[in-house]
């Protein structure tokens, strides 16, 4: 053998990597995560779905109002709910949605929108806030709001 190992050992080596392989095709794909996320309104709000070009424009402040309700984004400052929805529906790294309201700041074309310190903080205040449109963790709780599906 030109490796050193016996044949037993490169058997129970070849074992553990099947095993090993077969464990991580089990896990959901890393490009699968847009079910770790949902998207949250006061229910004040009109609509029961929202498409994701709304979706990305309500959160971009290009678009203000949905099924003829004035809507609010709620940002989370971070967390893998933040960064699933970024990624995945807005395009845009935590940076880069920085830079791009500085930008609109700057012009006045918009306001810095309201961030939130956590899920359970963005649930309370979408609550009480009349036309405010949050994203959570798929799994947390979100009394006093509803659920836009994304469609």
């Amino acid at each position: 053998m030109t490796d050193g190992l016996t044949e037993m050992k490169r058997t129970y080596l070849l074992i553990v990597l099947a095993a090993l392989c077969a464990s991580f095709g089990a896990v959901p794909r890393a490009t699968d995560v847009t079910g770790d996320v949902k998207v949250i309104a006061n229910p004040n709000i009109g609509a029961s779905e929202i498409s994701t070009e709304d979706l990305k424009a309500v959160f971009l402040a290009v678009k203000t109002s949905i099924a003829g309700s004035q809507v609010e984004p709620v940002l989370a400052k971070s967390g893998r709910a933040h960064d699933v929805f970024l990624k995945e529906y807005l395009g845009k790294s935590d940076a880069t949605l920085i830079t791009y309201f500085r930008g609109l700041v700057f012009t006045g074309k918009a306001s810095m929108p309201k961030v939130c310190d956590s899920d359970a903080d963005i649930v309370a205040y979408v609550a009480k806030t009349k036309g405010a449109v949050g994203y959570i963790g798929a799994g947390v709780v979100a009394q006093g709001t509803k659920t836009l599906a994304i469609k």
